[in-house]
């Protein structure tokens, strides 16, 4: 019998080997049953990207968007394991695409147990090959700054997940659906903190560094950066810059734009605020929403871009995405899932990533 499981062992690996690193057959799309938003979305994808009916993990977990741990063992996590051992697709699976009506929080009950659904997948991988997991609290990515490296498993022991959401489906289909228009030109915007040495400033400096120079715009004053036109990336602190007063960036986003912001609850829900909330402040309940002033990710997604990474709780700084990794990556090629998690530090923590993981950006025509 051993001699049996390790040919099937080596036939599986052999074919996972074999499949394309970045295409529709590395996708695992996964389905809340209990949440009509979710099926849509995933009936949507699923066309989008001709993915055959084994590549749809449909599972049954509350629709709501905070759950206990013991919830997610049991109806996420086991479920989605439980689809990718039985269909052998547990070496050929990269991306994990879940739909919004999937719960996005785990539940804290104790300091450091919480974390985002999203982020507690990745690990799915690893715990299936009996990796050592640090628990509670945030575990290293294997994947952070590997920039010459492909991803491929089991080199790198995880799975990249992302999620399709948006304020409505319509807004969480055109996020997707504006990839295939997306092509490697436009600059990508850098907004600092006026009067501020904090690391994240240095990091968008950085950026701007690292990419050509007719591919940037860093903004050094004290004002919030003025809308632009043909932006393909921006990086900035959102409503932590005491100068950034309302919801809208005003940017002319390019097909295929990615974003990412300094701010630690900016996806604590994906639901939409009434129409007349904007930015507050922590001194004034009266200005929250879902328990925060904080700006909101899928305000982003809601103005045209494809990909955004936020935090459903406080991830502390150093363990956010990196500007000056994510935007180089992305615009020499890497796909939307790589180019977020080559610039995230840990894992089983608090990011939620927004976006089709295939998402790329073709040659200039």
């Amino acid at each position: 019998m051993g001699s049996i499981d390790f040919r099937l062992g080596w036939s599986l690996l052999l074919l996972a080997a074999s499949l394309p690193a970045e295409t529709p057959a590395r996708v695992m799309l996964v389905t809340n049953l209990n949440s009509p938003l979710s099926i849509r979305l995933s009936d949507f994808y699923q066309r989008w990207h001709n993915l055959p009916a084994q590549q749809v993990c449909r599972i049954h977990t509350p629709a709501v968007e905070t759950v206990t741990r013991r919830e997610f063992e049991s109806s996420i996590a086991k479920s989605v394991e439980g689809c990718l051992r039985n269909r052998n697709l547990v070496e050929a699976i990269y991306y994990l695409v879940l739909t919004q009506g999937i719960p996005i929080r785990i539940q804290r009950a104790a300091p450091d147990d919480g974390a985002s659904v999203d982020s507690e997948l990745t690990l799915l991988y690893m715990r299936m090959k009996g990796g050592l997991i640090q628990f509670p609290g945030a575990t290293d990515n294997p994947f952070y700054r590997q920039r010459d490296r492909p991803f491929r498993h089991p080199d790198f022991p995880i799975y990249l997940v992302t999620r399709l959401a948006g304020y409505s489906f319509e807004d969480a289909r055109r996020a997707v659906l504006r990839c295939r228009e997306a092509v490697n030109r436009g600059k990508v915007v850098l907004d600092l903190k006026a009067d501020n040495d904090e690391p994240g400033n240095a990091w968008l400096r950085d950026t701007a560094i690292f990419l050509p120079e007719d591919r940037s715009l860093l903004d050094l004053s004290p004002q919030v950066v003025p809308p632009q036109k043909e932006v393909i990336g921006y990086a900035g602190w959102g409503s932590n810059d005491p100068s950034r007063k309302t919801r809208k960036s005003g940017m002319q986003w390019l097909p295929g734009a990615i974003a990412t912001e300094f701010v630690s609850t900016n996806a604590r829900t994906l639901a939409m605020p009434p129409f007349h909330w904007t930015l507050g402040t922590w001194q004034d309940s009266s200005t929250w929403f879902a328990g925060s002033p904080q700006s909101m990710i899928l305000d982003y997604v809601w103005e045209g871009v494809s990909g955004i990474a936020g935090n459903i709780d406080e991830p502390y700084l150093k363990w956010t995405v990196r500007p000056d990794v994510l935007f180089p990556a992305y615009l020499s090629g890497r796909n939307l899932a790589e180019s977020f998690y080559l610039a995230l530090p840990v894992l089983s923590w608090q990011t939620l990533i927004l976006g089709d993981p295939l998402c790329k950006l073709a040659p200039p025509r």
